[in-house]
C-alpha cells in the first residue's frame, strides 16, 4: 500500500486544474454506451454487490468494485504524454466475501494506472477490470454480465442476468447530492441481477445462486466541508420489488436534506423518494475492533406512502473495509436482511448496506 498512497502523492502534484463536465439535470442517457466510461467526468465507479447461497443453503455476500479516477496534467509533466504508463486515469478495485454462515470477513483491494490494459473501462472491449478482476458483458441486449475475479483466499465466476432495465436515480437524468453546482451525479442502477455460477474456496468449489445489485456513477463534485458520510441501502424484496435509500448525514449529526431513494415496482417503473418521503432510524451499533468505528448495524426503515416498514439487521457484524493507509478510506459494506412489510403485506429480502464517515 506504501506505493499506492506514493502514486497519489505524485498524481497530485502533477495534476492541473482543467475543467471536467459535471453532472447537470436534462443529461440523456444511451444504452449500452452509458454502462462504460465517462472520460469527460474526473470520478467514476462500478459497484456489485450481492447475496448467494451454495447448494447446501450456505450463505454469502459479495462485493466488487471498480473507481476510475481521472487527472490532468500542468506542462511540466509532458514527458509523459507519451507513455503508455502515464497515469491520466487512475483505477482501483474492492474486492471482498462474507461468509455469514460461516462467520468470516475477507478484503482485498488494488491501485493500478491504465497503463497498457492493466485496467480501464471500454465500450469497445465490452468491459471493465482492474488485472484479473473483471466484469465483462456478454449481451447488452439481454443485460447479461460475466463476472470473474480471483485472489488468493477465493475465486469468483459468476454469471448476472438482469431481470429489469437499467434505473436512473435521482430526478430529471441527475441525482443531486448538495445545492451548489457539481455536487450531483448521474446515477444508473440494475436492481435486480439474478446470479448463478461458482465460488472457489482453497480446493473446495461450490455452484452457488442468488441475486445481486449493481450501482454506476460518474460525477465531477467539488469537495463539501460539512459532509461527515453516508448510509446507503439496497433493498430487493422477495415480491419483485427494489429500494435504494441513502442518508447523507452532515458533521452536526443531521440527515442531510438532499438525501433521497428510488422505489421500483415488479415492472421495473421507478419512483424518487425525497428526503421527507422515508425514515432511517438506526438501532444497535457494533465497535469495530480495527478501526475503532461504531457503526449501527440494526435499522428502522418506512415509507409510508408505500405502507412499508421494515426492520434491516445482518449476522456478520464485521464487515468492515478497514486500512491503515490514506489511499482509501475504512468504511462498513455488508450483507444485509430485512424483514417487514409493504403494501400491508409480509415481506423478506437481502440487500446490502454501506455506512462511511464513523471512524474518528
Amino acid at each position: 500500500m506504501k506505493s499506492s498512497a506514493a502514486l497519489l502523492v505524485v498524481l497530485a502534484g502533477l495534476a492541473c486544474a482543467q475543467q471536467w463536465q459535471i453532472a447537470q439535470s436534462g443529461y440523456r442517457f444511451e444504452f449500452p454506451r452509458d454502462h462504460f466510461a465517462h472520460l469527460d467526468y474526473q470520478t467514476e465507479w462500478w459497484y456489485y454487490t450481492g447475496n448467494l447461497r451454495g447448494a447446501d443453503g450456505h450463505r454469502y455476500g459479495f462485493e466488487l468494485t471498480f473507481f476510475r479516477q481521472g487527472q490532468h496534467f500542468s506542462q511540466q509533466a509532458a514527458r509523459l504524454e507519451d507513455s503508455a504508463w502515464r497515469p491520466d486515469q487512475v483505477y482501483l478495485a474492492h474486492l471482498a466475501l462474507s461468509d455469514i454462515d460461516g462467520k468470516n470477513f475477507y478484503h482485498v483491494e488494488r491501485l493500478n494506472r491504465a497503463g497498457p490494459g492493466l485496467a480501464g473501462a471500454s465500450e469497445g472491449q465490452s468491459a471493465y477490470w482492474n488485472g484479473n478482476w473483471q466484469v465483462k458483458w456478454i449481451s447488452t441486449a439481454e443485460g447479461k454480465q460475466q463476472l470473474t475475479a480471483v485472489c488468493d483466499r477465493f475465486v469468483l465466476d459468476l454469471t448476472l442476468t438482469s431481470r429489469k432495465g437499467p434505473v436512473i436515480q435521482g430526478k430529471d437524468g441527475v441525482s443531486e447530492k448538495g445545492p451548489e453546482r457539481g455536487q450531483a451525479s448521474h446515477y444508473i442502477s440494475l436492481t435486480r441481477l439474478a446470479v448463478s455460477g461458482r465460488l472457489t474456496k482453497g480446493r473446495a468449489q461450490q455452484n452457488v445462486t442468488g441475486l445481486a445489485w449493481m450501482d454506476h456513477e460518474f460525477f465531477t463534485g467539488p469537495k463539501t466541508s460539512d459532509l461527515a458520510g453516508w448510509d446507503w441501502f439496497s433493498i430487493q424484496l422477495q415480491n419483485g420489488e427494489e429500494l435504494m435509500l441513502y442518508r447523507l448525514r452532515s458533521k452536526s449529526g443531521r440527515p442531510d436534506a438532499y438525501s433521497s431513494g428510488t422505489y421500483i415496482d415488479r415492472q421495473g417503473r421507478q419512483r424518487f423518494l425525497s428526503a421527507a418521503d422515508f425514515l432511517l432510524a438506526p438501532g444497535d451499533t457494533w465497535l469495530s475492533p480495527h478501526s475503532g468505528a461504531r457503526y449501527p448495524l440494526r435499522w428502522h426503515i418506512q415509507v409510508p406512502s408505500l405502507q412499508l416498514d421494515l426492520q434491516e439487521k445482518t449476522e456478520l457484524p464485521d464487515q468492515e473495509l478497514w486500512t491503515t493507509a490514506h489511499v482509501t478510506p475504512t468504511y462498513w459494506e455488508g450483507a444485509v436482511s430485512y424483514t417487514g412489510t409493504i403494501h400491508g403485506q409480509t415481506v423478506d429480502g437481502v440487500g446490502y448496506l454501506e455506512m462511511t464517515g464513523y471512524q474518528k
